[in-house]
């Protein structure tokens, strides 16, 4: 089950204006569960994306970078699960701008306005004649409310729909950011087996686009990990259909800019973290605060040396409080001229180790009963300045061993 994770309430997912989605059942890997979405948009919207750093991306990651380069007005999304379409060549290839083509005769678009995007199992032809067979009722189902319905539509080894809304004042008028997210494993920093769609109704310039993917990527989706794996097709979509009435926002640092990026923000966070709460297997969310630094890439590398141990994270599931582990990644992470008498580690307000050695106070029970939490703050102070940077991840559990072993059964 994941960690403190509520299901999303339909109710409380804002339509936003300009945006339409219709969800089916294609049969692409499994009968009788959605796995074909499509996202319709109104003319006049404005996209943008942030991919995997993976080399080896799929197809459909291929796809989307070049329709996105290529100047046209985006005006759908396609979206399947049970099938990556990653390790799969020119075929692969073929199959993902086949799709294209076939959604985009049924809206009257050219394929270069249409977006794939494919999640699943990887190395495995994609069906495109059950996507194509599907479509037609994915078209009629498209409604603007049809948010959770997304949400469940893009889940592989997810465990529940994760999906999350807010609505903020810019310029006098009413915002609505709206976002989905799929993914709990093959997930770690610069992009992960994700999939996340971010929709606003506010008015963003085009030109704006690609710095407010960029930067909501950045404090959000590549601060999380679940296995340290850095997937084949990982994507975080951006829209904004312009349609709240409000001036074009030109700047993220304007007033309006920073409105907007914060709810966008809040949206962004919450799905990224759901991730992580959902990790597979996980029983424990995990916060890596790392202060203290010169800047914040170093903050970063400590942060995820201990997010990414296994030592570590087998730790915090068997609520062993081995704390000797975190010293470990600090010192390994790759900080050369690191002054170990300079460190601290807090678990939440328990300090158990001062300038580099064993807080005298501390005692083991104390550090158990944190450890025990389902949600934990690791703290480290490195010294150094005053830089800091965050890092969430979970623990690493039998479930996930056992979840990946059975995942192609």
């Amino acid at each position: 089950m994941p960690v403190n994770l509520p299901l999303p309430d339909a109710a409380a997912l804002y339509p936003v204006a300009g945006l339409r989605i219709g969800v089916t059942e294609a049969g692409i890997r499994k009968v009788g569960r959605k796995d074909l979405t499509v996202m319709l948009l109104d003319a006049g919207a404005s996209v943008s994306g942030v991919f995997t750093s993976n080399r080896f991306c799929a197809a459909p990651v291929q796809v989307c970078r070049e329709h996105l380069a290529g100047g046209e007005e985006i005006r759908a999304l396609l979206i399947n699960t049970g099938n990556a379409n990653a390790g799969t060549g020119a075929d692969g290839l073929a199959r993902a701008r086949r799709s294209c083509d076939a959604l985009a005769q049924r809206l009257g678009l050219t394929a270069q306005q249409v977006l794939p995007y494919s999640t699943g199992v990887i190395m495995e032809t994609l069906p495109v004649e059950r996507i194509e067979a599907g479509l037609d009722a994915a078209i009629a189902d498209a409604r603007p409310e049809h948010w959770l319905r997304a949400a469940e539509g893009i889940m592989t080894t997810d465990t529940q729909p994760k999906a999350f809304s807010v609505q903020a004042q810019i310029a006098g008028r009413q915002i609505t950011v709206t976002g989905i997210s799929k993914g709990a494993g093959m997930i770690r920093p610069n992009m992960a087996t994700m999939l996340g769609f971010i929709a606003t109704d506010a008015n963003v310039a085009p030109e704006l686009m690609k710095a407010l993917a960029l930067a909501l990527a950045e404090s959000s989706f590549n601060r999380v990990t679940v296995d340290g794996d850095t997937s084949t097709n990982d994507s975080l979509t951006v829209i904004a259909t312009n349609r709240a009435g409000h001036a074009p926002i030109t700047s993220l640092d304007s007033a309006d800019g920073q409105a907007l990026f914060g709810a966008m923000l809040e949206v962004a966070r919450k799905l990224a973290q759901a991730i992580v709460r959902d990790g597979e297997g996980a029983t424990k969310f995990i916060s890596v605060v790392v202060e203290g630094g010169r800047d914040a890439a170093e903050c970063r590398l400590v942060a995820y040396a201990i997010a990414h141990s296994p030592l570590v994270k087998t730790a915090f599931f068997a609520s062993d409080p081995n704390l000797g582990r975190i010293l470990a990644a600090v010192g390994y992470a790759g900080i050369t001229d690191l002054d170990q008498t300079g460190i601290d580690l807090h678990l939440d307000e328990v300090l158990v180790a001062t300038r580099g050695g064993r807080n005298p106070d501390y005692r083991e029970e104390d550090g158990q009963r944190v450890m025990k939490q389902s949600e934990i703050t690791v703290r480290v102070g490195l010294g150094r300045g005053q830089a800091s940077d965050t890092v969430w991840t979970c623990d690493l559990s039998h479930d996930y061993v056992t979840i990946n072993a059975d995942y192609r059964s």
